[in-house]
């Protein structure tokens, strides 16, 4: 079961939160907006499972947009196991699913455990992939992944180093819209026939990723 959390409790859109809180706070009320009983969220210590299944995964979100000025943060482990596949990340939406969304992502591709994109949309145009690679295998421990989000610069932090920093330029698009903190787990073997995460195999399923810590934080 998705625990205290309700997967048909949508929050309005005039419900915002700005990223400015004093200190750290922990982000205890999320909405599952698929598969409710694949996520597993324990409210008072922040901590939220997702499984990858037989019953595919599952997504969650804050209940609340966000708006620029702060970051958010979670610790995350990945599955272990064959994962090949499969996209387990953390990130910021305007509304999953638009056509026209602003998003900042930080998505880890089952194929490749010692390395992480990110990327950013302006009104639904992508195309600002960057990969990096990690000192580390993400699914043999936590590791602290946050975004911080302002009107003039994003920046991708993983275990408190910067890895990727985007300065706004005149005249570019920026993302202002208030986003959501969404994150899943899902097979996402079709895109691009395979090429992006590798071809689903399910060998070592169940595959569960774990965050905990899941905040929002001073810029």
């Amino acid at each position: 079961m998705a625990s205290d959390s309700e997967s048909s409790d949508v929050a309005p859109d005039d419900q915002h939160e700005h990223l400015r809180p004093e200190g750290t706070e922990p982000l205890a009320r999320i909405t599952v907006d698929y598969t409710p009983d694949a996520c597993r969220h324990a409210p008072a210590s922040g901590e939220i499972h997702v499984t990858y299944d037989h019953r595919g995964g599952a997504r969650w979100r804050f209940r609340a947009r966000f708006l620029p000025g702060g970051a958010v943060a979670a610790a995350v482990r990945a599955p272990a196991g064959d994962t090949a596949g499969l996209n387990y990340n953390l990130y910021l939406s305007s509304l999953e699913g638009s056509g026209d969304m602003d998003e900042i992502d930080f998505e880890i591709l089952g194929n490749d455990k010692r390395a992480v994109q990110t990327n950013f949309f302006v009104a639904g145009c992508g195309g600002r992939e960057a990969v990096h690679e990690l000192p580390f295998d993400s699914s043999d421990g936590f590791h602290h992944y946050a975004v911080a989000w302002g009107a003039e610069a994003i920046e991708w932090r993983v275990d408190g180093e910067v890895i990727r920093r985007e300065e706004r330029r005149d005249g570019e698009p920026w993302p202002e819209k208030p986003m959501y903190l969404y994150a899943s787990l899902w097979d996402a073997s079709d895109v691009d026939k395979g090429r992006w995460t590798g071809k689903y195999h399910g060998r070592d399923a169940p595959y569960v990723t774990n965050r905990k810590k899941v905040k929002r934080e001073e810029y």
